[in-house]
């Protein structure tokens, strides 16, 4: 070990970083912490290694960062700008929409497809089942807003105007496809009913 040189005593080699040398000394020094020889050995290349390099800073041959050089340059340098909103929107579409959870999103989205699924599976009787489900998701929704907002006013009158919104679109898209055309298709009122569910939907999700 003793032909060996400072760097390769320590194993690393002469391109090794300050940090990779203190760190083969402390691995060294732990693996032959038990032989005092050895030690002496380890503590030798490692002084050796520091003078080597503090002889070729001296002759330009190794490259001081500025960080360390300079240290004062840094509190210098001016902070950056805080973040600009860029949104563009008026405050009050701000102030009403709601970027909702995800477990209130997860909510939403189960509780209205289930209603649209039995909706499209209920052609046979439409009628009694229908009303039934509208009702269902008319509560469904003012629960969920109310539970965001404990607002209840609010979700009450959010709910009326989805559902009078719902209703007339799903009515008049109807009217535009020609629904009912064969037995086949869904009916008025159960398009009526999935249009509403959508709005729904939309409503007590990303309204506040």
């Amino acid at each position: 070990m003793s032909e060996q040189n400072p760097y390769e005593r320590l194993g690393v080699t002469e391109n090794a970083s300050f940090e990779e040398i203190q760190a083969a000394k402390q691995r060294s020094i732990e693996q032959y912490r038990d032989d005092s020889q050895v030690l002496e050995s380890i503590e030798a290349a490692y002084d050796a290694i520091i003078m080597d390099r503090l002889r070729m800073r001296q002759e330009g041959r190794i490259k001081v960062p500025d960080r360390i050089r300079f240290p004062e340059k840094l509190a210098e340098v001016s902070p950056l700008p805080p973040s600009v909103s860029v949104s563009k929107s008026p405050s009050w579409l701000q102030r009403a929409i709601d970027t909702p959870s995800q477990s209130d999103l997860l909510w939403s989205i189960a509780v209205f497809l289930i209603l649209s699924i039995l909706t499209v599976f209920s052609q046979n009787n439409s009628e009694s089942v229908l009303p039934l489900l509208m009702a269902i998701g008319v509560c469904a929704n003012i629960y969920l807003l109310n539970r965001k907002e404990q607002r209840l006013g609010r979700a009450v009158l959010f709910t009326v105007l989805g559902l009078l919104l719902g209703i007339g679109l799903g009515s008049g898209l109807a009217s535009l496809l020609g629904l009912p055309s064969s037995s086949f298709m869904l009916s008025v009122e159960q398009l009526a009913c999935l249009v509403t569910f959508g709005l729904f939907w939309l409503i007590s999700s990303f309204l506040r």
